[in-house]
């Protein structure tokens, strides 16, 4: 007779659903990518598809973020196969960041409508 458990996230810290949209002068931000750091612990990724909405992930087996404080970084730049992508966010949003959320167990709807001036 085998014993199953809830076992797979014992080393898992508690985490909340995070969902959203993000947008840029109201209208949605396609490809933007999304960080929440927490004052402690691993960071969660997302990316914005067509229609702005993302979901994080805390890991490849688990989505989500850290219940808790979050500092938000959100950039558009980077580097793609095509070569260098130019950001279009003010530092306000990613290096200098003055965004924030508090992440809740269960499921969070975070969205962010960024001003580019």
């Amino acid at each position: 007779m085998a014993l199953v458990g809830c076992g797979g996230r014992r080393d898992t810290p508690a985490l909340g659903e995070v969902t959203g949209k993000v947008t840029l002068d109201g209208q949605p931000l396609a490809n933007a990518k999304v960080e929440f750091i927490p004052a402690s612990g691993r960071p969660s990724f997302g990316e914005s598809g067509a229609d702005g909405s993302y979901r994080l992930e805390y890991t490849a087996n688990y989505t989500g973020a850290v219940v808790g404080q979050h500092t938000v970084k959100i950039r558009t730049g980077g580097y793609s196969d095509a070569g260098e992508v130019p950001e279009k966010l003010p530092a306000r949003y990613h290096d200098q960041s003055e965004l924030q959320a508090d992440v809740k167990l269960g499921s969070n709807q975070l969205n962010f409508d960024l001003q580019s001036k």
